[in-house]
């Protein structure tokens, strides 16, 4: 019989120990199966009444609780945390009793019920006295929406206890059910323990034996000793197999290590064949850099140019050639660093005085600046790829005189840069793809920054993604371009 058992597969000899403890546990819960369904009943209800009412309480401290952290902060994140606790609030009255009864506790579900949606239109009234700046109006209905925040507190605790009182009787019950069937319980455990344990050490003695010995050769090769001998097979169990695998595994390992050496040598020879190509396509790159024209000639040659013109009497051209260095000479020495709002402006009046001079003067720019705002600092290179995306893809494609509006103004904390114009506008599919930093398509005579590029340096240098945002009407009614950047962190005053 011991060598039948010993060649059974393992699944068969722990399904048998299983099948034995189950059989005896399942005949337990027959006797006890009953008399728990009928006391669990009773427990749901009981738990089922006080829990629905300590949700109601904890969604109303969340109603209000949503509602002076808006009223305090008046931010999007806490007007949303309002709508959706008033919303869960709302769903869990509506499961309180609203017919007329004699029952005292259905008179305080009803009497909870109608305050509660008296409380909510009041705290409605609040928000909505708030988000219209109406100072008194919400005072008065926060102060309103309070006290009706306390009554339904003190008459939800009262409901609380009055049901408490109701189903102490059948807690006193259930405690002493429970502690029958503890008693009963325990005996039984202590019964299947000694049972089952003598079984098991009996059963997993057979067992263990092989697995020391697989075990001991299992570190030994895990130290590096690949010469051990192979392991005693004994059974046809799962442990028996795996010690035939173990033993093969053995055999083969010497094998896989030579294997490994060859492809060592092979990635080694790839890798000096890697870095020879390296070489050769730095070297291409010097070359090709090597080739450039180099920006300092550019700016010396536009400068001979603007004295040549000055020396001839042609000062529109000597004013036009020497805008245009300092634009070139800007775009390649702050490209990639940080400047000042100040900064940045002087760029696009630049680039507006080059653009009115090539298109006769058809871009009227307008400019309302907070001086105090000239130094708070900026990523380079970005007002103008804006400017520049108003006149591409706005201002050429409308009828008319085209216009641009630059505002710099603060908003508590934060420098608010705003470029407007009156041109083509765009579509709400264009507005989101702008939104979602996705890439527009560039005219050919654009600097090559698109607004995905501007999006992405604005929001790693704010280190926040609401730094920046595109509103339109609609097709023919223009668009605005915001920044946002805070103040106490970024300016040098």
């Amino acid at each position: 019989m011991i060598n039948k058992f010993r060649n059974l597969p393992l699944r068969i000899k722990m399904a048998s120990i299983s099948l034995f403890v189950n059989m005896l546990v399942f005949l337990i819960n027959i006797v006890l199966l009953l008399a728990m369904n009928n006391m669990s009943d009773k427990i749901d209800t009981v738990y089922q009444a006080n829990l629905q009412l300590n949700e109601i309480s904890s969604a109303i401290n969340d109603v209000q609780d949503s509602m002076t952290e808006y009223l305090d902060t008046k931010t999007s994140d806490s007007l949303e945390k309002y709508y959706i606790s008033s919303q869960a609030f709302t769903e869990l009255i509506e499961t309180l009793g609203s017919s007329i009864t004699e029952s005292r506790q259905g008179r305080m579900e009803r009497s909870i019920k109608s305050m509660a949606d008296t409380y909510l239109d009041e705290v409605s009234q609040t928000i909505d006295a708030k988000r219209g700046r109406n100072i008194e109006k919400y005072r008065t209905r926060y102060e309103e929406a309070t006290r009706l925040y306390g009554y339904i507190n003190t008459y939800i605790y009262s409901l609380n206890n009055e049901q408490f009182k109701e189903n102490s009787e059948n807690y006193r019950e259930m405690l002493t059910a429970f502690g029958r069937f503890e008693v009963m319980g325990n005996v039984i455990m202590v019964v299947v323990i000694i049972a089952t344990t003598l079984l098991i050490l009996r059963l997993t003695t057979s067992l263990i034996r092989p697995l020391r010995s697989l075990t001991t050769m299992a570190n030994r090769v895990a130290k590096g000793d690949f010469e051990v001998s192979t392991v005693p097979v004994n059974s046809t169990d799962e442990i028996g197999i795996v010690t035939k695998a173990f033993n093969k595994m053995v055999v083969s390992i010497q094998d896989y290590i030579e294997k490994m050496k060859q492809s060592a040598e092979t990635e080694r020879m790839l890798k000096e064949k890697e870095l020879m190509m390296e070489t050769h396509l730095k070297d291409a790159q010097l070359k090709y850099l090597q080739a450039q024209i180099n920006p300092h000639f550019l700016f010396n040659t536009l400068n001979a140019g603007a004295q040549l013109a000055m020396m001839e009497g042609a000062d529109k051209t000597y004013e036009y050639v020497q805008v245009m260095a300092e634009f070139f000479r800007y775009n390649v020495k702050k490209g990639s660093r940080n400047v000042t709002i100040g900064e940045e402006l002087e760029l696009v009046d630049n680039y507006i005085y080059i653009l009115n001079v090539r298109f006769s003067g058809e871009i009227h720019y307008e400019k309302e600046v907070d001086q105090n705002l000239l130094n708070v600092e900026m990523p380079s290179m970005i007002l103008q790829p804006i400017v520049e995306n108003c006149v591409n893809h706005g201002i050429r494609e409308m009828m008319g005189e085209g216009k641009i509006k630059m505002s710099v103004y603060s908003l508590d904390n934060t420098a608010c840069i705003r470029i407007e114009d009156n041109g083509a506008g765009m579509d709400e599919k264009t507005v989101e793809n702008l939104k979602n930093g996705r890439p527009t398509s560039e005219k050919k005579d654009s600097n090559g920054i698109g607004m995905d590029n501007v999006y992405a340096r604005l929001k790693l240098f704010t280190e926040t993604d609401d730094c920046f945002s595109i509103e339109s009407d609609g097709p023919g009614k223009g668009s605005r371009f915001t920044i946002y950047l805070d103040i106490k962190d970024r300016a040098e005053v």
